[in-house]
């Protein structure tokens, strides 16, 4: 009876570890993973290189009729500063992790950043790389 009850629950945590494999599989298959909102940015990755992530967030930054303030970029970070609709500031970091990775930071608002409004940058973003609208 013990051996049957310690196989159910071996058996049992190796299926939810099976399951978190296939999520994070899932994950890398899609080509990025889920938004993190931490000390008021929207941070995501994505399997993209450098210059294409640039590339997709002033088009979608174009796209969404935002203004850039300012532009700058060096080998692993490149930082855009501008206004979002409202005129709140917008602030994004383009970081390179690898050749083909980076993270991707959008924080609109000063003192009470917009979660929501940050969203819709980074999503906009996002589409522009999974559809290759480059």
């Amino acid at each position: 009876m013990l051996k049957r009850i310690l196989l159910m629950i071996f058996s049992g945590i190796l299926t939810l570890n099976l399951c978190g494999c296939f999520a994070l599989f899932a994950g890398v298959a899609g080509g990025a993973g889920t938004a993190v909102w931490l000390s008021g940015k929207l941070t995501q990755e994505f399997h993209t290189s450098y210059q294409a992530t640039i590339d997709a967030t002033k088009a979608a930054l174009q796209a969404l009729d935002l203004q850039v303030i300012k532009e700058t970029y060096d080998q692993n970070v490149a930082q855009i500063k501008g206004s979002y609709t409202d005129g709140r500031e917008m602030w994004i970091d383009i970081h390179r992790l690898t050749d083909d990775s980076t993270k991707v930071e959008v924080r609109i608002g000063g003192v009470r950043p917009d979660k929501e409004a940050a969203g819709k940058v980074l999503r906009k973003i996002q589409s522009f790389l999974s559809q290759g609208l480059l």
